[in-house]
């Protein structure tokens, strides 16, 4: 079957459904493809606070922020349709689609893809040891819990120390399951102190920092796992039945990289400028594909900064100016957007996005082109792995446009 729109909108997270109702609130035909029963992304089954901050100045849980987005996605006149798995390009801008009723060919005048990311599994991080049941990463226990009314266990450990490690113990407790431990390989937790300071008060989770896990021990059920100190070296067993992998985070790029989009390698995304436009004219990316992971109401400005960018487009207005690449430099990862393009304005809420491999106390921001330093400027918050940095754009107003790459690093 064939169907056409003006935009193809791939997921329906934040970023896919606030994208969505910009466009079809413009007149645009807009039809978002998402392959979960219901819309609203991953906020659906993270029942806690803290959604909506930034792009609704009001704070609400998970559920309730994912079902206000995808209503206003349907009340702009956007048309979602769930269960709908985009398997591949039929087309420049044409998707191959799996529903249940069948193969859909959608063909588009504009993609937007935001298909978001996922935490690496135990099986990516390479942690040895027996294959029980009872490991999982956030996703999959927030899943289990939330959406399926499913039991964790009595005693977990939580692989990591960063924002969403503190949802998972969060979801945890609502589950009836104790987290005895809290494990980061840094020498400092990486979420912020907002999480770990009452997280340690009100839900007594121990935090091992310089730690990791280096075994999963049983064969029916988890029954230990083995950590080791890194600075010592000491091992010791520490008995549970549940392991959740926290972070680690790669975006769901498949789509990308079948389209053939230039990829960043630190990121493992598409790269994007600052009109968030791909590699492949049409082809705009959104949200934690982008930038894996930021929170989800930064994911949602990125959907409302695409529309306009996306009207531009099919409005022929576009800018054609050449882009200067921008790159990530220490302690940096990747950078994202990873084009600057003069003349196309400021990128989502100016700024730039940066992730750390590494903790800075004080983070004295340097950017350079070309052996020139352009900018530098002493920032008043901490660099922390585990979360993004964020640098304003304003510091790279000095480039010139023909000077090549922009670097951005700590000094």
């Amino acid at each position: 079957m064939r169907v056409t729109t003006d935009v193809a909108v791939v997921g329906g997270g934040p970023s896919g459904l606030t994208a969505a109702a910009g466009l079809a609130a413009a007149g645009l035909r807009v039809l978002v493809l998402d392959r979960e029963r219901e819309a609203g992304g991953i906020p659906r089954h993270s029942h806690h606070t803290g959604f909506g901050l930034r792009d609704l100045r009001t704070v609400m849980t998970g559920p309730a922020y994912a079902r206000l987005l995808a209503n206003r996605a349907l009340e702009a006149g956007a048309r979602v349709r769930t269960s709908a798995m985009v398997t591949g390009w039929a087309g420049e801008r044409a998707l191959d689609v799996t529903t249940p009723e069948g193969r859909l060919r959608v063909e588009a005048r504009a993609v937007v893809l935001a298909t978001g990311a996922r935490e690496r599994p135990r099986t990516a991080r390479m942690v040895p040891g027996d294959r029980p049941p009872g490991v999982l990463t956030t996703g999959q226990l927030q899943n289990l819990v939330h959406l399926h009314r499913g039991r964790a266990g009595t005693r977990a450990v939580v692989v990591g120390a960063e924002p969403v490690s503190w949802s998972a113990a969060l979801t945890l407790r609502a589950a009836g399951c104790r987290t005895v431990l809290m494990t980061s390989e840094h020498a400092r937790a990486e979420s912020y102190a907002a999480f770990g300071v009452p997280g340690r008060a009100v839900l007594r989770v121990p935090v091992a920092t310089a730690t990791r896990v280096v075994r999963i021990n049983g064969r029916d059920a988890v029954e230990s796992v083995e950590v080791e100190d890194l600075r010592t070296g000491e091992r010791r067993t520490v008995p549970c039945d549940t392991v959740v992998f926290t972070g680690g985070w790669i975006p769901d790029h498949e789509l990308a990289r079948a389209a053939g989009l230039a990829m960043d390698p630190g990121s493992r995304s598409p790269v994007v400028d600052n009109t968030l436009a791909t590699s492949r004219p049409g082809v705009f990316a959104v949200g934690n594909l982008i930038h894996p992971v930021d929170t989800a109401d930064v994911a949602a400005l990125d959907g409302r900064h695409v529309v306009r960018h996306v009207l531009d487009h099919l409005g022929g207005t576009s800018t054609d100016a050449g882009a200067i690449p921008l790159r990530a430099g220490t302690p940096f990862r990747w950078v994202s957007p990873g084009l600057v393009r003069p003349g196309a304005g400021a990128p989502p809420r100016r700024r730039i996005l940066l992730w750390p491999d590494e903790h800075r106390a004080v983070a004295r921001v340097v950017v350079t082109q070309g052996g020139r330093e352009i900018a530098r400027r002493t920032l008043p918050w901490p660099v922390s792995p585990g979360r993004v940095f964020r640098v304003p754009s304003s510091l790279l107003s000095g480039a010139d446009p023909r000077g090549g790459p922009i670097t951005v690093s700590l000094a």
